[in-house]
């Protein structure tokens, strides 16, 4: 049984090398042992043979390949295999990966979205602490990865803490940046990290001023925040007495807070807001420029909920300003409804994006990326209190209703929200922009206004 050694657990250029090989001469995945240098292995295998440049090339798509460069980081041990599966029915499947319902795909999709939640938490959750050094001030950090990331996540922490020389230690591989130079040494003891500085009294100081009894849910709150991370966080010390105590103080809260209805409203979407610019709950932030929130009224009768910012919203902070936007704000002159006296916002609120040269293409969020960002759309939700919220796209549906959505059989109707008010479902002004035929694009922007002139007189009666 042939044989290949990759250099370390997270090899994706040695398995790359390796499977193409592989694949090309018809090796099937079964008859391969995958091994990593150091540990045990087959001892009665052969080495696979080397590459050969007299082999036919073959592409595969991109997404592939990006899926792959995390799913090698995962410590399942058949992950090669597995992507070896895969890389050889993609020869003749081109469509593989949108097959969700293949047991295949789908065993990979699970273990990348493993591996995506432990790059989250690596990025949520590493303290740095100050470490005695002579020439200078040097920062370390502890943490316990379940999957081999440390390489793979190393360039978010060099972008976002260049100019701070520091380490980040885990069991597996410790990582290194001096300012100028990244590297990388076997793996490290929790003793060999500092366990406190100065500085973990000011962040403790912060934590329990930003910390909300209000909006206590200790099932999402641990959700979000495992506990097994808390011995590595100075503010978990406090959880337990602020939880204890969240009850007291939202008594006090709800006992001094103004009695003026829509200035209670503003200041709580000014909070939200505030809170949303440093949002890490799902990996979109890291390459988007910012948090793209809600705007208008907070006493608006009337929500929309599109689906994720694109490109000029990124970069502006605000929704619906692009070619989407613009069509949505024609249909809403054309319908009769005044946007500055609606709340307009997203399901998503980061940009999700696949870099291309110099432009970046819209990517469709996950389910996980969704879900992840539904607590706010709540939130604002709960803040503005409309009573018709209109979902525009089957995303901004799925967050709101918790399902998946069909906007042909729901569209155009009433649908009963949990707190008595009203969803309304129509199309997303993007839709309107991919129909080419132009004497079709008319006719669904016009069914567009027609929806949103029966909003607007639902919103009437119900005034």
């Amino acid at each position: 049984m042939p044989s290949v050694t990759l250099a370390a657990p997270d090899d994706f250029d040695g398995w790359r090398a390796a499977v193409r090989t592989l694949v090309a001469r018809d090796t099937p995945p079964s008859a391969v042992t995958w091994l990593i240098a150091g540990e045990a292995g087959d001892l009665f295998g052969e080495a696979a043979p080397g590459g050969d440049a007299a082999l036919p090339s073959f592409t595969v798509p991109k997404a592939f390949l990006d899926m792959a460069k995390r799913v090698v980081c995962n410590a399942e041990p058949e992950r090669f295999a597995l992507l070896h599966a895969a890389l050889a029915q993609l020869r003749t499947r081109s469509k593989l990966l949108d097959d969700a319902a293949d047991p295949l795909v789908r065993r990979l999709y699970d273990l990348d979205k493993g591996v995506r939640r432990d790059v989250h938490k690596m990025r949520a959750f590493v303290r740095f602490r100050e470490v005695d050094a002579t020439d200078g001030e040097r920062f370390a950090a502890w943490f316990e990865p379940e999957h081999h990331i440390v390489r793979l996540n190393s360039g978010f922490f060099v972008r976002r803490f260049a100019q701070m020389r520091w380490s980040i230690l885990t069991p597996e591989l410790c990582a290194h940046w001096d300012t100028a130079d990244l590297s990388f040494t076997p793996g490290a003891a929790k003793g060999d990290a500092p366990q406190g500085d100065p500085i973990e009294a000011v962040w403790k100081t912060y934590y329990a001023n930003i910390f909300n009894p209000a909006r206590l849910k200790i099932d999402a709150m641990t959700k979000e925040m495992p506990k097994k991370y808390w011995k590595n966080l100075p503010e978990a010390a406090l959880i337990p007495e602020l939880i204890a105590g969240a009850a007291g103080r939202t008594r006090a809260m709800i006992d001094t807070a103004p009695r003026d209805a829509p200035a209670a409203a503003t200041d709580a979407l000014g909070a939200l807001r505030a809170d949303a610019a440093s949002c890490t709950r799902c990996p979109l932030y890291a390459p988007a420029t910012q948090t793209v929130f809600g705007e208008g009224p907070a006493d608006a009768r009337l929500m929309f909920v599109g689906e994720q910012p694109g490109d000029q919203e990124d970069l502006a902070g605000r929704p619906f300003v692009g070619p989407a936007g613009q069509v949505f704000d024609r249909a809403l002159a054309q319908a009769g409804i005044d946007r500055t006296s609606a709340y307009v916002t997203n399901a998503v609120k980061h940009f999700k994006f696949e870099p291309r040269g110099k432009r970046r293409i819209h990517s469709k969020p996950g389910a996980g990326e969704i879900d992840a960002c539904r607590w706010w759309i709540d939130q604002e939700r709960a803040a503005i209190a409309p009573a018709v919220t209109v979902a525009l796209g089957a995303m901004a549906a799925r967050s709101l209703t918790g399902r998946v959505v069909t906007i042909s059989k729901e569209r155009g109707r009433a649908i009963a929200l949990p707190d008595g008010s009203e969803l309304w479902i129509t199309v997303h002004p993007s839709f309107l922009l991919r129909i080419e035929d132009k004497a079709a694009a008319a006719a669904e922007f016009d069914r567009f206004v027609a929806d949103l002139a029966a909003v607007r007189d639902r919103v009437a009666t119900l005034a």
